[in-house]
């Protein structure tokens, strides 16, 4: 079974905003410090070429390994791991080949 898309949308969603919400100079360079590796091993687990469900189904899979991104990048950073794996999820999104602008293309 695949994780839902527009589950995931929403999830990645609320992650955006709550990076945009970070208002701490530091925190938030600490926080694009952690989204930036994230991305990178998104990048490492997916590929440069994926679908927009692709992702989800990796989304779905777990994210524990984003967390522990997070901690490495940066200990003790007061910000959710999570919602930051979800901006970065958001993010990566971008490159799918089936998606644009906050909807999925079909193809």
């Amino acid at each position: 079974m695949t994780y839902p898309l527009e589950n995931a949308l929403f999830q990645w969603e609320e992650g955006l905003r709550a990076l945009r919400a970070i208002d701490t100079p530091r925190e938030r360079r600490q926080a694009d410090r952690v989204v930036a590796a994230i991305q990178d091993e998104l990048r490492r687990r997916i590929g440069p070429t994926f679908s927009a469900s692709e992702l989800a189904g990796l989304y779905g899979r777990g994210t524990d390994w984003c967390r522990q991104v997070a901690t490495d990048v940066a200990p003790g950073l007061p910000t959710d791991g999570q919602s930051l794996a979800d901006a970065a999820f958001w993010l990566y999104l971008r490159g799918a080949t089936d998606f644009a602008g906050g909807r999925q293309l079909l193809v």
